[in-house]
């Protein structure tokens, strides 16, 4: 008999609280939660990331020009993202801003700052209209050259004996093999098109921490650290998989 896996739903930053609580084993966690955690590994080979524009972590503002921003509203949802502005902002504009956290309902968090960060599905059916917008992974790849990480598994070291038999690898064909059925489901709920959520998963998603990836993670967590975001830089630790014994 197979093992019962029990499936939970949660925001990216509640996925890092239930992980530090071990409410969980393994968790689909924000990249910079990795620095600030403590006994966990990261599950290697898949990611949740981008290597050019995502379309689902923007920065919306009224002001035209990013040098002109002086106040931002983050979306409490992701730790990731909100990290990654102030890298943008200090690192390659050359200055800071002042940072509130908000609940993402952008007309709020628009009334006393110049911009706001919303990521997410309330990014994806943002309709821009007079204002501006900015592609997160879109400006890190502009300022980098390289592909954004927003999010990998993660899981308890606890538990690592046991969670190293499952094929995360295989798991994400799975997920990708299933593009239509997922469409379907998300056409539902967000009203996008099927062509739009088609080019979402294709162009703008990417599942696969190559080389390049990689290069881009350890990037942003060395900016992380230059700017005062986290407190050090731990070296990634990927689970290794299970190597059966031959007779």
């Amino acid at each position: 008999m197979r093992d019962r896996v029990d499936f939970t739903e949660a925001v990216p930053a509640r996925c890092a609280q239930m992980l530090a609580k071990a409410e969980v084993e393994v968790a689909l966690v924000p990249v910079i939660e990795y620095q600030r955690a403590h006994a966990v590994s990261l599950v290697p080979e898949v990611c949740v990331g981008s290597i050019g524009e995502v379309r689902s972590v923007l920065l919306v503002s009224r002001k035209s020009q990013l040098e002109s921003i002086r106040s931002v509203a983050l979306d409490e949802s992701s730790r990731t993202s909100a990290t990654l502005v102030k890298i943008i902002f200090r690192e390659f504009l050359g200055r800071d801003a002042e940072w509130t956290t908000r609940s993402p309902r952008l007309n709020e968090m628009l009334e006393r700052n110049d911009a706001a960060l919303i990521i997410g599905d309330p990014a994806m059916v943002f309709t821009p209209g007079d204002l501006k917008i900015w592609d997160m992974a879109s400006l890190w790849r502009n300022y980098t050259g390289l592909g954004f990480v927003f999010a990998m598994w993660m899981l308890n070291d606890s538990v690592m004996d046991r969670v190293r038999r499952i094929d995360f690898a295989a798991a994400a064909d799975e997920g990708v093999e299933n593009k239509p059925e997922i469409i379907s489901e998300y056409q539902r709920v967000l009203g996008l098109s099927r062509d739009s959520l088609q080019d979402y998963l294709d162009k703008n998603i990417c599942f696969r921490l190559d080389n390049q990836m990689q290069q881009g993670l350890n990037l942003y967590y060395e900016l992380a650290y230059k700017h005062g975001l986290i407190e050090a830089i731990k070296p990634l630790r990927m689970l290794e998989p299970l190597v059966e014994a031959s007779l």
